[in-house]
């Protein structure tokens, strides 16, 4: 593989990624990002690493990044172990080889995006701080978690004005995004126009993708009971991935896209690892394919 051929991959649970690895590097996936809920628990992250890792490496993938999924500002409930955990995986990321390590920002609960700025500069400037001296760079999932700017229980970094809001707080190289194209068009924002803009700050790339039903919303609005957007496997949804590729290589982008899957409305249950697969074989078409070397 050219060593600057972007790699299509897709995630798996943290927990899990010993035992499911195995399972699906022979469809092809080139690499894998690791997920945690909240708290990587009581997991020996140093072994589970080295083993993911190996595995990984039979295949001729990797693991691109490792992340968890919870509030880091407010610690409450659910939430008490999950800023410890994003040091955690800070300080033993290397051991799966990764230097991408992932989540939301967690914000202030109920309270709107601009009064979580202070408590993310405190945390997250102690991350950044903490990731940097390891050779780290922390991303941020660009999902809404059903908040807003007025209010919200998980995450922040939703929208390109609060982007802006954290940057500025914490004004680190080794602090980024983790950016979809579906979690912006669920707010009907278009995103290529936004990756071309933002490409600087984008470490990691998850392969999902929606579908907006435009008629539902010229009728019903945003806010009547009929669904207006689904999110999608790629290539099932609205974008075109090849235009997402362009502005990444043009930028010089070296990191993944790894496919979020478990959400797709038809590509589900018995058809996850179907769609999932298709949605691989799509992106490396997006790509160009497989590396051909040119003739000496």
């Amino acid at each position: 593989m050219a060593s600057n051929l972007l790699r299509i991959g897709t995630l798996v649970g943290g927990g899990d990624a010993v035992r499911v690895i195995p399972q699906i590097a022979p469809h092809g996936f080139e690499s894998f990002a690791l997920t945690f809920w909240q708290t990587t628990g009581d997991i020996d992250l140093a072994e589970t690493g080295r083993r993911a890792k190996a595995l990984a490496e039979e295949h001729g993938a990797i693991i691109s990044s490792v992340g968890v999924f919870g509030n880091p500002l407010t610690g409450a409930g659910d939430n008490a172990d999950t800023l410890a955990s994003w040091e955690r995986l800070i300080d033993n990321a290397h051991h799966f080889g990764a230097d991408i390590v992932n989540g939301f920002t967690g914000r202030l609960t109920g309270r709107p995006i601009d009064e979580s700025i202070p408590k993310f500069k405190e945390v997250f400037g102690e991350l950044a701080r903490r990731a940097e001296d390891r050779g780290v760079r922390i991303a941020f999932e660009n999902c809404d978690m059903g908040g807003t700017w007025a209010t919200g229980d998980w995450n922040i970094a939703h929208n390109p004005t609060a982007w802006e809001l954290m940057f500025d707080a914490v004004p680190s190289d080794n602090l980024g995004l983790e950016w979809e194209p579906c979690h912006q068009m669920v707010s009907l924002i278009d995103p290529i126009p936004q990756l071309r803009k933002w490409v600087g700050k984008v470490f990691h790339v998850h392969g999902k993708d929606a579908t907006i039903a435009w008629d539902v919303v010229k009728e019903y609005g945003v806010h009547g009971p009929k669904p207006y957007v689904w999110h999608r496997t790629p290539g099932f949804g609205d974008t075109n991935w090849s235009d997402i590729v362009t502005i990444l290589r043009q930028a010089g982008y070296q990191g993944t896209i790894d496919i979020e899957g478990w959400h797709d409305p038809v590509y589900r249950d018995e058809l996850e690892m179907t769609g999932q697969v298709h949605a691989l074989n799509y992106l490396k078409r997006c790509r160009g394919g497989d590396f051909v070397p040119n003739p000496i």
